[in-house]
């Protein structure tokens, strides 16, 4: 919030204002982003073939829900609607690595490559 309120002022518009953008684009977020941030598709050809499985996995691995972040800053969590790669589905990405037709037990091997 308090970025929010430098926004506001340093534009000339009111808090109001700066929020509803910063809430209406996806680009945008109101929480921390860890080192690794890693994004679960739940579009339907994801979700279908059981992304709502590995996002489970992943917030009982991490104990973080989507749109948090860990404590340490590693990670951070969010759940998306599609990236485009219906073809690999179920698809989560890591930063910019693109992991597909996972499984539960596909993740503890995937956060190993990300711990540092």
């Amino acid at each position: 919030m308090e970025v929010q309120k430098k926004i506001a002022v340093g534009l000339g518009v009111s808090l109001e204002e700066v929020y509803g953008v910063s809430t209406f684009y996806s680009q945008f977020s109101l929480t921390p982003k860890g080192r690794n941030h890693i994004s679960v598709c739940l579009g339907t050809a994801c979700y279908v073939k059981g992304a709502d499985k590995i996002l489970d996995k992943l917030v009982q691995k991490l104990g973080i829900q989507p749109e948090e972040c860990t404590e340490d800053g590693a990670f951070s969590l969010t759940a998306c609607r599609c990236i485009g790669a219906c073809g690999l589905a179920p698809v989560m990405t890591v930063n910019e690595d693109v992991y597909g037709r996972l499984v539960p037990e596909d993740v503890d091997g995937i956060l190993a490559k990300y711990v540092e």
